[in-house]
């Protein structure tokens, strides 16, 4: 797919993996809306346009989606739902409230984000929506039993909406990172960041790749794993 004058949506855009990746769409000629509590600092672009939204929230979504539509149109042909986050404990010791938050964030703000935008979609019979998991939903962690269940969720929830959404020419993939450089291990403390870790912006230009794959091609499932491992 080409890029240019495209509009794609990105949840999560403050910092890290989703920054990266509106960075990169807009080099690639593309007129980003990031989705976030906190907008992203240092973008400044005629084709950016940053809509407060908490992804956790049914009427939050709603106006998103409103705001994002009155300003470009109904015509959105790319979705990042990136927003995310985790907390890693035994699992006696992860309490509701992190769980809560965990699924209402990384599950439930991905379903209402495709709940909007993929209708549209199909009225338009294209487009592209790129849920990020993470290693964690291909396999069990140690303290990770709330993180890795919703990443799971997100994984089975991608493979089912790619079947749903391919007869309408409206392409689903999903992504599964693993070690990134970023503020994501704050709340991990077994594990501290290294300079072995992957880039937001490595994450951000495999994102470009699967976007641009031509027409014919759907990529379901992409697994980024750093190349050296910690010892």
């Amino acid at each position: 797919m080409e890029l240019e004058n495209k509009i794609a949506v990105v949840t999560g855009v403050s910092k890290g993996i989703g920054k990266a990746t509106v960075e990169a769409l807009l080099q690639a000629g593309t007129k980003v809306v990031g989705w976030g509590r906190t907008a992203p600092h240092g973008i400044i672009s005629n084709d950016f346009l940053f809509v407060p939204c908490d992804v956790r929230k049914v009427n939050d979504v709603a106006k998103a989606i409103n705001i994002t539509t009155d300003k470009w149109g109904e015509k959105i042909d790319i979705l990042i739902n990136n927003a995310g986050l985790g907390y890693f404990n035994l699992m006696e010791e992860i309490t509701l409230m992190q769980w809560d938050e965990m699924f209402d964030t990384n599950v439930k703000g991905t379903f209402l984000c495709c709940k909007v935008i993929l209708p549209l979609m199909k009225k338009n019979k294209f487009g592209h929506i790129i849920n990020i998991s993470s290693i964690a939903g291909t396999q069990g962690i140690p303290e990770g039993t709330a993180y890795c269940a919703t990443k799971f969720a997100v994984r089975g929830f991608s493979q089912s909406l790619f079947k749903e959404a391919r007869p309408h020419n409206v392409k689903v993939s999903c992504v599964y990172p693993g070690s990134v450089k970023t503020e994501f291990f704050k709340n991990y403390p077994t594990i501290t960041t290294n300079d072995d870790m992957m880039k937001p912006e490595d994450i951000a230009s495999s994102l470009i790749h699967i976007l641009q794959t031509p027409e014919n091609i759907l990529p379901v499932d992409l697994e980024l794993r750093p190349m050296k491992t910690k010892m």
